[in-house]
């Protein structure tokens, strides 16, 4: 089998409101890069990448020459193909060879009629579980709804997202507001769910000391872990030093390298494994299984999923023995999804491994298009600009925080 062409579109999906990080803001809509794998037995693999509010149209372009020829099942070749390391120093594809891998597998599942679990070793549990991912949001642009910024909005939408798919975890993305402020806002969590487990994350954006003094403030809450509170791994094994709650990270591991250096002198204590980030989904399998030999704990991240990444997390989720934390996701912020039959559906806090063949998705190319047109109407955006503060850009560790009160 051979690929014959690849295809790339550009979506953009709305949210139900702009969601607000340390760096930015995700401005009411995703923008998402879908592939389209074609190979010369008609078989078709998708794939699906994030960018920032950017398009990643022409990166995928680039590819081509690459690809065009490559049997799909030659996935180690395929990884030297795009990511020498070497070559990579002068044009990173990590997350272009993950779409890429994405598909290859959606292929290899497809000609097999097998899931793509069942490639990856065989699944260990049948559904993944999630946790809610509470963010400070702006309005709606349209409708005026969906603000969080008050510590009760926060509560009452935290209740909402628990009552509507039964989260049984509660993460709090931070580094908005003060964090004296958020500090607050996380014991109001706590106080509110007091059986539920809770993570926060500000993205880095406090310094040590400021990590320090709120995670010893929340020791005695029933926190999973205290995930990229500070940059770096100096900073972060300073924070571990002084603060009884396990670190968590998707900033200073996303590789080998700064996994092997995380054994040998320890900072972090549970690696966020993403299937972007980390170029694959079987990337993320070699990197949960040197974790399991060092006894880190693993977690699956959210980089802003649609339907087909989120089918690589479950799937990823099913095959590794070693993730005893809820899975994060976006994905219950979107108005909809390019899957035929919408959205996947959450049952107490967790979403079924599909059982189809390859990712065990179907696209919807009727979906895909409209969304491709939202996307040349309004076009992309700058995801670390926030669109409340226009004059305003982060700074790491940040000292300018957005006003709760208004």
């Amino acid at each position: 089998m051979k690929i014959t062409d690849i295809r790339a579109t550009t979506v953009m999906m709305p949210l139900e409101a702009p969601l607000r990080h340390s760096n930015g803001a995700h401005w009411g809509k995703f923008v998402r890069t879908i592939i389209e794998v074609e190979t010369d037995e008609g078989i078709i693999g998708y794939g699906e990448m994030g960018g920032g509010g950017e398009s990643a149209e022409a990166a995928f372009a680039g590819l081509k020459s690459y690809l065009l020829g490559h049997d799909p099942f030659q996935l180690e070749e395929l990884r030297f193909k795009i990511c020498n390391p070497t070559a990579s120093l002068y044009n990173n594809r990590t997350q272009l060879h993950a779409a890429v891998e994405f598909a290859c597998l959606d292929i290899m599942g497809k000609k097999l009629g097998l899931p793509v679990h069942q490639l990856l070793g065989g699944k260990v549990r049948d559904e993944v579980k999630f946790a809610s991912y509470l963010f400070y949001r702006l309005p709606n642009e349209q409708t005026g709804e969906g603000e969080v910024r008050t510590i009760e909005q926060l509560v009452a939408h935290c209740t909402e997202l628990k009552e509507k798919h039964g989260f049984h975890v509660h993460k709090l993305k931070g580094g908005v507001f003060h964090p004296d402020y958020e500090l607050a806002c996380y014991k109001a969590l706590a106080e509110a769910f007091p059986e539920d487990r809770l993570r926060y994350d500000p993205n880095a954006a406090l310094s040590v000391e400021d990590s320090i003094r709120f995670g010893q403030a929340i020791e005695g809450l029933n926190n999973d872990y205290f995930e990229d509170p500070t940059w770096g791994l100096n900073g972060m094994r300073r924070v571990r030093s002084m603060v009884r709650i396990p670190t968590a990270t998707n900033t200073v591991v996303v590789n080998f390298e700064q996994l092997a250096a995380n054994i040998l002198d320890p900072a972090i204590d549970v690696v966020l494994l993403d299937t972007t980030f980390w170029g694959g989904i079987r990337q993320c399998i070699k990197a949960a299984g040197v974790c399991e030999t060092f006894q880190l704990g693993i977690a699956v991240h959210s980089s802003g999923e649609l339907g087909i990444q989120l089918a690589t997390m479950l799937h990823l989720g099913a095959v590794v023995p070693n993730l005893a934390f809820a899975a994060d996701a976006h994905y219950h912020h979107l108005q909809d999804d390019i899957l035929v039959g919408g959205k996947m559906k959450y049952v107490n806090g967790a979403i079924s491994v599909p059982e189809g063949p390859g990712l065990g998705i179907e696209v919807n190319l009727d979906k895909v298009r409209e969304y491709a047109e939202m996307y040349k109407e309004f076009g992309g955006y700058p995801y670390d600009r926030d669109p409340s503060r226009p004059d305003w850009f982060p700074l790491v560790p940040n000292d300018r925080w957005a006003d709760h009160r208004r």
